[in-house]
């Protein structure tokens, strides 16, 4: 804007002086019909631009000025406002790119805290599932030991049972043996004594055979006696049952474990 005014001024003050150049030539051609040619002398004075310019000029330059001032501090403050904006966009742009970082940062901790949460849950899983496998094999093991236990306790419980069932089959054995003797001279005992006891009537015949019952109390004392079945007569009957009174007290046998209360024998004589 100065540069502008400068110029005008310029352009103002070479305009004066072309008019004051034209102004002495024009009177020195109207004078030189009158005024004896001699040579001429003229005098120049340089006129100052201050001294051209009018008050309304100068107050026109005073308020251009104060325009020209007005408008470069509008522009200093204007600059002043952008370089702040500038700033400030600086500082928010950093601001974000900082934040915009540590919300970066703080996902990636995040995250790899969550991949580590993850690895440990799957690891404690994996550690669980190992744990409750190696339980499971140890009860597996455990419940096999018991059966193959309780299997072999069976096995020799069944052997020994076996070998107890062989041992009282072959104690019975014996004892049947020892008792079918003792029970034959018991036997024996008895029907000698009945025998002997015996009073044959005269309608017996040869070959009687005849079933008796016989209740006895232990040490042999006879408390009844029956016959049942019988080849002979009432009167062999009588004879009988009369003879097996007359035993009493019966003979005991070797075994205790012989005695019946309840005896039934066929009685049949040697006649």
């Amino acid at each position: 804007m100065r540069d502008k005014s400068k110029i005008t001024s310029i352009m103002m003050a070479c305009i004066l002086h072309g008019f004051l150049i034209a102004s002495l030539v024009f009177v020195f051609e109207t004078s030189d019909a009158n005024i004896p040619s001699r040579p001429l002398m003229i005098k120049a004075k340089i006129v100052k631009e201050e001294n051209l310019i009018t008050p309304e000029k100068k107050q026109e330059r005073i308020r251009r000025q104060a325009e020209e001032e007005k408008r470069q501090k509008d522009i200093r403050e204007e600059n002043q406002r952008i370089e702040k904006e500038k700033k400030a966009e600086q500082n928010r742009l950093e601001n974000e790119k900082k934040k915009a970082e540590q919300i970066k940062r703080e996902a990636a901790l995040k995250k790899k805290q969550e991949e580590e949460a993850l690895k440990k849950k799957q690891e404690a899983e994996i550690e669980k599932k190992r744990i409750a496998s190696e339980k499971k094999r140890q009860e597996d093991i455990e419940r096999q030991r018991a059966e193959n236990e309780r299997l072999r306790k069976e096995m020799e419980e069944a052997e020994k049972k076996a070998q107890l069932d062989r041992e009282l089959e072959n104690e019975q054995k014996r004892l049947d043996a020892l008792r079918s003797g003792a029970l034959s001279r018991y036997m024996y005992a008895l029907m000698m004594k009945i025998e002997n006891a015996w009073i044959q009537p005269i309608s017996a015949g040869k070959g009687i055979s005849c079933t008796v019952n016989v209740r006895q109390l232990p040490g042999g004392e006879v408390v009844s006696a029956a016959v049942e079945a019988c080849n002979g007569d009432e009167s062999v009957r009588r004879s009988i049952e009369a003879a097996v009174y007359k035993a009493s007290p019966l003979p005991s046998p070797e075994d205790p474990s012989l005695f019946e209360r309840n005896l039934r024998f066929i009685f049949e004589p040697i006649q």
